[in-house]
Formats: C-alpha cells, sequence, structure tokens
C-alpha cells in the first residue's frame, strides 16, 4: 500500500538538506491531492509513476523519476510498482537547478545507488559522515541529470481543459478535428490556433502523446501490446508500434 501523506511532514521537517525514504505499493495506488513545502523527488525501482497537477501530467517509467516543485498540488498514481524511493530536498542544497515546474529526469545509476543507500540509513545522518557524501551525490546527480520531454500539458481554457480532461479518461475517443472544434464551440481555425497557444503542441501531437503516455500505463500493468492497441484506439499493434516509435523520446525507448 502507498503510505498516508499525513506521515510525510516527519521526513519534510527533519534539519537535513536531502532526506530520502523508501515507499512500498501496490499497483493502481494512488495519493490524495497534496503539496509539500520542499522539493520532491520520486524514483521508483520497476514499474510506472504518474503524477497529475492542474497544469498537466507527467510519466516516470523505470529509470526515471518525477522532480516535483514545493508547494505545488499534486497526485500521484504508480502502476505495476512495487518500490519506490523518494526524497526531500530543501531550496539551498539545489541551488540553480531547483525546479521551477515539475520535470521528468532520468536516473543515472549513481543516483539509484545513492538513493537506496541514503534511504536505508539513519533519518538524521551525521552531515560530515556517510550519510553527508551520499546527500551530496544525490544532489549533483539531480543537477547532471537529463530531462526528458514527455510531459502531457493542460490548457488552462476551461472548455478546451474539459475536453483534454475527457480525452484522459477515454483515450480512444476519435473524432476528427471539425469534431473535436464542434466540442468547445469554436472554428476549427481557432480550435488548432488555440489549442497549440494553450498546450505548446498542435492537437495531433497533443493526442498521439497521450495515447503513448496511457499505452505505458497499460504495458506497465501487464497488457500485451494487442490489448493495449485496442485500448487506446489503434486498429494493429503494428499500428501502435508506430506511433510509439514516432513519439517516444529515443531516451525512453532505451529503457524500454
Amino acid at each position: 500500500m502507498l503510505p498516508t501523506v499525513d506521515r510525510l511532514p516527519l521526513y519534510e521537517e527533519a534539519p537535513r538538506a536531502v532526506v530520502a525514504f523508501h515507499q512500498a505499493f501496490h499497483s493502481g495506488a494512488r495519493t490524495r491531492w497534496h503539496s509539500h513545502r520542499r522539493t520532491e523527488i520520486l524514483h521508483a525501482s520497476g514499474g510506472l509513476l504518474v503524477l497529475h497537477t492542474e497544469s498537466g501530467t507527467w510519466t516516470a517509467p523505470a529509470g526515471h523519476a518525477l522532480l516535483v516543485p514545493a508547494n505545488v498540488p499534486h497526485e500521484l498514481a504508480g502502476y505495476g510498482c512495487c518500490e519506490m524511493r523518494a526524497a526531500f530536498l530543501m531550496d539551498e542544497a539545489l541551488g540553480a537547478a531547483l525546479p521551477s515546474e515539475c520535470r521528468v529526469i532520468a536516473v543515472s545509476e549513481l543516483l539509484d545507488v545513492a538513493l537506496r543507500a541514503l534511504a536505508s540509513g539513519p533519518e538524521l545522518y551525521d552531515v560530515e559522515g556517510r550519510g553527508g557524501h551520499l546527500a551530496a551525490l544525490v544532489v549533483e546527480e539531480i543537477r547532471d541529470a537529463t530531462e526528458i520531454q514527455i510531459a502531457l500539458p493542460m490548457p488552462q481554457n476551461p472548455r478546451f481543459k474539459k475536453l483534454c480532461r475527457d480525452m484522459v479518461q477515454k483515450p480512444a475517443l476519435d473524432l476528427d478535428l471539425d469534431g473535436w472544434a464542434d466540442a468547445v464551440g469554436v472554428s476549427r481555425s481557432t480550435f488548432t490556433r488555440r489549442f497549440r497557444s494553450e498546450t505548446g503542441l498542435s492537437f495531433a501531437e497533443w493526442r498521439r502523446r497521450l495515447r503513448m503516455l496511457y499505452t505505458l500505463t497499460l504495458q506497465a500493468d501487464g497488457m500485451t501490446l494487442r490489448e493495449a492497441a485496442r485500448a487506446a484506439g489503434y486498429q494493429s499493434p503494428n499500428a501502435l508500434r508506430d506511433m510509439m516509435r514516432r513519439t517516444m523520446p529515443e531516451t525512453l525507448r532505451a529503457h524500454g
């Protein structure tokens, strides 16, 4: 089970620049909406983590981690995960690397090992000893980590946001562009222009990214490619595979 959020302030209040801890949970576990006073890193040893905020969705497969800025309300869900390592970081520890928005980063072997070791040690470690060295290594590896561009941005216009939330619930929905424009009560040209302005992506790009991320959650839960293709609205596994190849960042494919 995912630990209750109520226990997390104990880690946030610890007088250390980096406080790491383990969380074990089953697939399908989900937190309530909450926020933290410190920046948080979330790294799963397997499966998939999905972070929802009002401005978008960030997905971290195995080998990657979520960086969540302080005071950002969010909800976290796990798919196929069995163990997660997390840490709270003080602002001064990250310095210029302090994130202004949520990010997905690639996790190096050093970062993985350092988080694991720090989470297994005492919470109030000796800052001049092994714990302090591990904490410094965690910070350095986060600073040097590669960001992966797989966020699913959410428009802020209420009509567009409702449309996107409906699609998140049913990724296989397949109206043509005129149908989507009619759904929000604007012309086709206004729809395409406003959607890109709101999200930074064309509608076709946004929908492909949604279906890619949805497919990753299905596969993390053990669904076959054929089953995932049907659920995501594709007529064949080959069509889904081709979309994933064109849409998924190369660094993410390397961990697939």
